[in-house]
Order: structure tokens, then sequence, then C-alpha cells
């Protein structure tokens, strides 16, 4: 084969190990070209690390280090004393997870449907998936507004877990979706003719398989709805009730000046749980992916 290999690349006139070398040289690009994105992406990541750490000395110099000279914790003892950030993440937390879950649980059934019986009502709800995530924010905020104050829930979090499970279905959909079509049909059928109703061929062959992707709808929707702000800002206005990236403006002053250093460290706090989520449920989403594909 090497011989034939060989043979053929002297008859295309270049020599046999010019192939290996451009086939290295282009995967050493795409290696680069990764790196350098990676690099991209964790820099405002790498930053806000930096600064949460730096005392107000190192803040205020006009060539900033990367690396603190004087690591210090008092800018989070600050971002904790001057705001009520734990009460702030607690809302958060409450409004994301519920918001998530009712998502999933409303989503998963409607992405069976429209991916196994195609029709008009399929069409339809795609048309509503796709417009449904070109509207602005600044068109629908006024008159959802005043829908939620006919039904008074403004300023709740009952209101505000209401447009965020409205507001992240249409994506939990979209993705369920795709996750169902990757089920193959042959499973079902095979359940069925073996005598299985069709709502233990639901339990039992389906569901399973769609769990890595419930998971990972849910945490998408759950990280989307813990960094929300501008539906925070507009229905939340009892200081209790607001949001933790509410919670974040208050470290801007009057007159736009932000105090560096606590909201630095305030953020990088509202930012962990995302980064631990997605961390630790990667695996698990990649292992039930794996083992969905060896069942079937």
């Amino acid at each position: 084969m090497s011989r034939t290999a060989g043979a053929r690349d002297a008859a295309r006139g270049r020599p046999r190990g010019a192939t290996g070398g451009a086939v290295r040289g282009a995967r050493a690009a795409q290696y680069t070209a990764l790196l350098g994105y990676l690099l991209f992406l964790a820099f405002p990541f790498l930053w806000l690390v930096s600064t949460a750490f730096k005392p107000p000395r190192e803040l205020a110099r006009a060539h900033p280090a990367w690396i603190p000279d004087a690591p210090t914790l008092e800018n989070f003892r600050r971002a904790f004393d001057e705001q009520p950030l734990l009460p702030a993440a607690a809302n958060s937390l409450l409004a994301a997870a519920v918001s998530a879950v009712v998502a999933i649980v409303l989503a998963t059934p409607m992405a069976y449907v429209l991916a196994r019986y195609r029709n008009r009502f399929y069409r339809a709800a795609t048309g509503w998936v796709v417009i449904s995530q070109t509207f602005p924010l600044v068109l629908v905020i006024i008159p959802l507004f005043l829908i939620l104050k006919y039904l008074q829930l403004v300023d709740s979090l009952g209101g505000l877990i209401l447009v965020y499970v409205v507001w992240s279905l249409p994506f939990a959909l979209w993705m369920l979706t795709g996750y169902v079509r990757a089920v193959p049909p042959e499973l079902e059928e095979a359940a069925a003719v073996d005598g299985a109703g069709r709502l233990r061929t639901l339990v039992s062959v389906t569901a399973p398989l769609l769990v890595p992707g419930i998971v990972a709808t849910a945490l998408f929707a759950f990280v989307t709805a813990w960094n929300e702000f501008f539906f925070a800002l507009v229905l939340l206005k009892s200081p209790g009730k607001q949001t933790l990236p509410v919670v974040l403006t208050h470290f801007i002053g009057a007159e736009g000046v932000a105090d560096l250093g606590p909201l630095a460290a305030a953020a990088l706090l509202a930012t962990l749980p995302g980064l631990v989520l997605f961390a630790a449920i990667q695996r698990r989403i990649t292992g039930g992916m794996l083992a969905g594909a060896v069942k079937s």
C-alpha cells in the first residue's frame, strides 16, 4: 500500500513526504487559530480575576499589570458589605432554576410532536421560534409590562419567572427538537413490535436517550436567566426582589464612576456558578450521549 501511495505521489509530480508535511502544517495552523480564539475568549475573564484581587493603589495605575503585586480580598469584603449580594443571588437562583425547569417540562413533549409529526402546526411552530428570536427586547417590554400589570405580577419574582419561561421556550423547543430527531424512529418501532405501548416506549426507550439533550438545554436556559438584566431591571423595583445582575449596577455611582474593585469581585462571584455548572455537567452530557449510542 505504501508503494502504491508513493507511486501515486510520484505520478502527480510531488514527493511522498509533501502530503504528510502539508497535513501537519494545516493541523498546526488549526491548533494555533484555536488557541488564539481561546485566549481571546478567556481575556475578559482573566482580566476580571486580576482586577478583583487588586488593591485600590494598583487599580489607579496608568499602566496596570496582569498579576497583582499585593493580592487582597478586601474587594470581596467591601462588595458584600456595600450591596446585598446573597439575597440577590438567591433571587437569581430561584428565577433561573424554576424558569429552566418549567421551560423544559413544556418544551420536551412539544419538541417530540414537532420532530415526529410534521404538518402545518410544525411550520407554524418553526416560524414562531425563528420570529421570536428576532424581536428586540425594547419592542416587547411595554406590552409585556402592561400585561403583567393587569395580572398584578409586576415587581414579583413570579412575573419575572413567567417572562423567562416565555422567552426561553422557543430556544428550548428548537434545541430539543434536534435531539428528538437524532433518536432513530426504528427504536420506537422495535419497541412497539415487542408489545410496548406508546407511553411505555416513550418512557423506557426515547426518554433515556433524550437526557443529555434535556440537561444541555436546561443548562443553557438556566444560564440565560441567571445572566438576564433588562427584564429584571424593568419589572423589579423592590430592593429585596432584585436579581444579581441588577444589584451589580449599584456599584456604579450617579456620575457613572464605578467602584471598580468591589464591582469586579461581585462580577467574578456572579460568573462562577455558570462556569461551575458547565464544568460539572459537560462530562455527564458527553457520557450520556455515548451511552445512548451504545444502547441503540
